[in-house]
């Protein structure tokens, strides 16, 4: 039996040198134990095979059992830890800026759009960025080093080798670390004056709600879209802004969307979920490395001024950007009468 757990775990142990994921481990790890149950229970006592994994069915049928209680209690703490940061408490600051806050943001104090009253907004708000991925990536950079003093990123993936084409917040270091503690650490590293609120998990019916009425300010970069319409319902039921940025091979989209002040919501634009193959993922199509950060940025300026006042917001309007003609053009957009959304606002 001890021979045939050491075998097991040098499998794990060299596909984790291969670079295979976690979830790929695991399912070698259970198909193994599997196996070897199967093998106890259908040969005879005499066979070889039976002999040499162990030869009595009840030390495994141990085994499992001390892994299930293990895995049982790992499960209940995570969702313990899981329920407790659900609950987000505000930062408590001081009014004042340090004077090394002063000097980190002086070339937007200069800006006369900013200046320190637009500085002290940032340093205030709450923003909740939806998926930590292309968009994510450089939404979350920006926003950490413009001063957002309270940032939520919520995420259920892990960091994996083909994020890293686009996804410069992380490297290879990070690989399958869960995307939101891997942004969390960055961002820290970043601007240790923001205080970073992960979520590692999917956005949902269950927690959208909660989710987004802790914040300000919404940006969602996620490329389904279910969960674009879900965010979209939180945030017109919470009368919050959302900032929508959306990428595809070459080209990339940003619009803020904000029927609380009379403008449409995604649903206005997008009433029904696309046809198979009309709206590929990233995955599906593929996409540019460059862009994500292009438009990404886009977000986060629409938020700094979204915050601060400054400029005029992309409401009522969504910003297109070709990367492989080099050329953008803005489009007016409406609300539509009868939203089933935004229709009763």
């Amino acid at each position: 039996m001890g021979l045939t757990l050491i075998l097991i775990a040098g499998a794990a142990f060299a596909l984790r040198l291969l670079g295979a994921s976690r979830w790929a481990q695991g399912a070698v790890v259970a198909i193994s134990l599997a196996f070897v149950v199967l093998v106890q229970l259908t040969l005879p006592p005499t066979s070889a095979l039976r002999v040499a994994t162990g030869g009595s069915l009840a030390n495994w049928l141990i085994l499992l059992a001390v892994l299930a209680v293990v895995g049982a209690y790992s499960f209940g703490i995570k969702a313990l830890k899981q329920r407790a940061e659900d609950r987000v408490e505000p930062v408590q600051k001081t009014d004042k800026l340090s004077e090394t806050e002063l000097d980190r943001y002086a070339r937007h104090i200069v800006l006369r759009e900013i200046g320190g009253p637009g500085q002290q907004k940032l340093r205030k708000a709450r923003v909740l960025v939806v998926g930590a991925g292309g968009l994510g990536a450089p939404v979350l950079q920006y926003l950490a080093a413009a001063g957002v003093g309270t940032i939520g990123v919520i995420d259920d993936d892990i960091v994996s080798l083909s994020n890293l084409q686009r996804q410069v917040l992380f490297s290879e270091d990070e690989l399958d670390t869960p995307k939101v503690f891997a942004a969390q650490k960055r961002l820290k590293g970043l601007n240790p004056f923001v205080e970073v609120q992960p979520y590692n998990r999917r956005i949902t019916e269950e927690n959208s709600a909660e989710l987004v009425g802790a914040y300000d300010l919404v940006l969602d970069g996620t490329d389904s879209f279910a969960t674009r319409a879900l965010v979209n319902k939180a945030c017109v039921a919470a009368g919050v802004p959302l900032v929508s940025g959306a990428i595809g091979q070459w080209e990339g989209q940003v619009t803020v969307f904000d029927p609380a002040h009379g403008d449409p919501c995604y649903a206005c634009l997008f009433p029904e979920e696309p046809a198979d193959g009309l709206a590929p993922s990233c995955a599906e199509a593929g996409v540019v490395g460059a862009l994500p950060g292009i438009i990404g940025s886009m977000m986060a300026a629409e938020a700094i001024k979204e915050i601060t006042g400054a400029g005029q917001v992309l409401r009522g309007s969504m910003l297109i950007f070709d990367a492989l003609y080099g050329e953008s053009r803005k489009i007016q957009i409406e609300r539509r009468d009868g939203c089933a959304v935004c229709g009763g606002i």
